[in-house]
């Protein structure tokens, strides 16, 4: 029997890229990029540990499912920093550019 490619061996390293790239952008896409990347990544384990000599390309899928953990990680800290940035300024304050100035400045001791 010919081994084939595993299904979504590719789609996982993707994902969990993508989730480590995603945890800059206010770390909302890198936490859905991770989830999926963790989903499939488990999904495509039990496929593979079920019968190992019919596929290759596991590297794929425990690489995708590590960047994606990392990702997932990566995000929540990035949220908790975005959350802890609106705390402590205050919305109406990085709304405005010179009150953020002026706040940026108070905290340097300047």
């Amino acid at each position: 029997m010919e081994q084939q490619q595993l299904p979504n061996g590719t789609l996982v390293l993707v994902m969990g890229i993508l989730s480590i790239i995603g945890c800059c952008c206010y770390g909302v896409p890198g936490l859905i990029f991770g989830i999926v990347a963790i989903v499939l990544g488990n999904k495509a384990t039990k496929v593979y540990q079920a019968a190992p000599e019919n596929y290759t390309g596991f590297g794929n899928v425990k690489a995708g499912k590590i960047m994606g953990i990392i990702g997932v990680v990566l995000s929540i800290l990035m949220v908790i920093y975005i959350i802890w940035i609106i705390s402590y300024f205050g919305w109406e304050t990085l709304q405005d550019q010179q009150e953020m100035q002026r706040r940026m400045q108070e905290m340097m001791g300047q």
